[in-house]
C-alpha cells in the first residue's frame, strides 16, 4: 500500500470504523449482488461487507487511490472484506456514468448531490437507494414516483440501526412549505423535518 493511499483512507476514516459500521448495518438489511457508489471520493467501507462494487468520482486523488489495486484490497481484507470480492472504478461525473440501466441492486448516494436523480434509472426494480439528506437528495427521492421509502437508519452513541417502523413519523418538514423538485434543486440542501435520521432507504418500485 502507497503512503498516499494510506493518507487517503485515515483521512476518510478519521472516525475510526464509522463506515464499516453503517455498512454493516446497512449489509444484514439490505443483501445486494452489485452495487454503485456514484460520489464515493475514496470510502470503499461498501466492500467491507458487499462482493461487488462499483465506485465513481470525478476527484483525481480518488483515481490514484484507486489505482493502487492492491493497497485498496489490503484495506477490504483489513476489515473482513471477502479476499475474492470485486471492485471496480470509474473516473468521470456521475451524471454522465456509460452502465447498463437496471443493473444494481444498491444505489448510495452520501455526500454527493442529485445521485438519486441522476442514477437512478440505474438501479433495478426492487432495488434500494441509501441516500442521507445533504445537498437534497432525500427530499428529492421523496419526490420521485420511482421510489418509495422503506426504511431509515438511524445513529445512535456510535451504532447505526435499520428500522422500517412508523415510517409515516419521517420526511415531515418542520414548517409548512411547498416542496418540489426545483425548490430542493435550487437550495441545494436539505429539508428540515420533525425527524431527521442518518439516512434513508429507498425501495425502486417503477
Amino acid at each position: 500500500m502507497t503512503a498516499r493511499t494510506s493518507a487517503l483512507w485515515e483521512k476518510q476514516d478519521q472516525h475510526k470504523g464509522d463506515r464499516w459500521r453503517l455498512f454493516q448495518a446497512v449489509g444484514e438489511a439490505v443483501p445486494a449482488g452489485r452495487v454503485l457508489y456514484a460520489g464515493s471520493f475514496v470510502d470503499v467501507a461498501p466492500s467491507f461487507v458487499y462482493d461487488d462494487v462499483t465506485y465513481a468520482d470525478m476527484d483525481k486523488r480518488a483515481a490514484a487511490f484507486f489505482a493502487d489495486t492492491e493497497g485498496v484490497q489490503q484495506i477490504i481484507a483489513e476489515h473482513g472484506g471477502n479476499a475474492d470480492a470485486r471492485f471496480a472504478f470509474v473516473h468521470g461525473d456521475y451524471r454522465l456514468l456509460d452502465l447498463e440501466a437496471g443493473s444494481f441492486d444498491l444505489l448510495i448516494s452520501l455526500y454527493a448531490g442529485f445521485i438519486s436523480e441522476a442514477c437512478g434509472h440505474l438501479l433495478r426494480v426492487g432495488g434500494t437507494l441509501l441516500v442521507n439528506a445533504s445537498h437534497g437528495d432525500a427530499a428529492l427521492a421523496a419526490l420521485d414516483p420511482r421510489l418509495a421509502l422503506a426504511a431509515v437508519i438511524q445513529l445512535n452513541d456510535g451504532r447505526y440501526t435499520v428500522s422500517n417502523r412508523d415510517l409515516d413519523r419521517f420526511m415531515v418538514p418542520k414548517t409548512t412549505q411547498s416542496i418540489t423538485v426545483d425548490s430542493v434543486k435550487a437550495s441545494g440542501r436539505g429539508i428540515a423535518y420533525t425527524k431527521t435520521p442518518f439516512a434513508y432507504l429507498f425501495e425502486r418500485v417503477g
